[in-house]
């Protein structure tokens, strides 16, 4: 690596810093932090650190509850972490695991092996980013072929992936969905949802760009493109083993966006939880984007028109645990979509 990678650590012993400052600062730039809150600090500030080193003598805030604070944080929520544990641990190493903690060392510290352990967790974080930003390139590519006969810009891609990620973090932590939804998960969704409308590739130009309403016939056709788009993506996994988990998602989405909480959506007429929540958490931001937003065939509607709309869909078209907290962060929805919006 050219750059030389900052590593923030975090720990309330002085000794402890010392000891692991120590044995970093030849390779690395490194970051101290006695507690919690220069910590929080540390981990948001440019440069941002490329991994922190995080110990669980943390006594006056916890090292699960720290952990939980930095993945809050959308400056630190993707930062590889190493967690320093005690001989007795007692943290909850399935939740921090769900946290996206990247790996355990175990105290008494051994410097080689945590400069090996800390080198090993650089190149794995930068060979990640150069994957991602592979997947994102062909994602987009991908999804920018739908757009050349589809109406809609390239800007509603971006919007209705800011808003699936940001309502899929608002219920990171809820009992309904904490199983699923880890940061890994959420932005593997938030990536997958460009393909959403994938399947419109194959629907002819005399439906998409209609200005009037559909005949019923037209709409038949329309609707199919939840179905293409899903076998499109399946042919596209077919050989690929073990299973891409961002294309299973990307063919989820596809599939079933159009379904409703109610079971009168389309393809299958799904209902409620037998609805993947991927899809669920794309019907919503595609519905709310199409609102606020004029089409051929209609004027956008204000912010405030959507919300009602979207807040009579509770229990109908939407998960209601969804539209609650699409409702309670309903300001960040407005900003993503003032952030990408549409210019004539």
């Amino acid at each position: 690596m050219t750059d030389i990678s900052t590593i923030l650590i975090i720990d309330h012993s002085v000794e402890t810093l010392d000891l692991i400052g120590g044995a970093l600062r030849a390779q690395y730039r490194v970051l101290t932090a006695n507690s919690a809150e220069v910590g929080l600090l540390l981990a948001g500030k440019q440069p941002k650190p490329h991994l922190i080193v995080l110990s669980e003598n943390m006594p006056d805030i916890g090292a699960g509850n720290l952990l939980t604070l930095l993945r809050e944080n959308p400056a630190s929520s993707e930062t590889p972490i190493l967690l320093l544990t005690e001989h007795d641990s007692e943290l909850d190493c399935q939740h921090a695991l769900q946290l996206g903690l990247m790996d355990f060392i175990s105290k008494p510290i051994k410097p080689a092996a945590l400069l090996a352990r800390v080198r090993l967790q650089i190149d794995i974080t930068q060979l990640l980013a150069e994957n991602k930003l592979v997947q994102q390139t062909t994602i987009r590519a991908l999804a920018h072929l739908a757009e050349l006969s589809d109406p809609e810009t390239s800007n509603h891609i971006l919007r209705t992936s800011g808003y699936v990620r940001h309502l899929a973090n608002s219920l990171l932590q809820h009992p309904r969905f904490i199983k699923f939804l880890t940061r890994p998960i959420i932005d593997a969704i938030a990536q997958s949802a460009a393909l959403h409308d994938i399947g419109k590739i194959a629907i002819s130009d005399n439906i998409l760009l209609k200005s009037g309403k559909l005949m019923p016939e037209e709409w038949g056709v329309m609707k199919t493109h939840a179905l293409l788009g899903s076998q499109a993506i399946s042919k596209a996994m077919r050989g690929i083993k073990p299973p891409v988990p961002l294309l299973v998602l990307a063919k989820e989405i596809a599939h079933w966006h159009h379904e409703k909480w109610d079971g009168s959506g389309y393809p299958d007429g799904l209902v409620g939880d037998a609805i993947p929540i991927s899809a669920r958490l794309m019907a919503l931001a595609d519905v709310f984007d199409a609102l606020i937003n004029a089409r051929v065939y209609k004027p956008a509607m204000t912010n405030a028109e959507a919300r009602e709309i979207i807040i009579a869909g509770r229990g109908k078209h939407f998960d209601p645990d969804m539209v609650d907290a699409f409702i309670e962060h309903f300001d960040d929805f407005v900003a993503i979509a003032k952030k990408y919006q549409d210019i004539s």
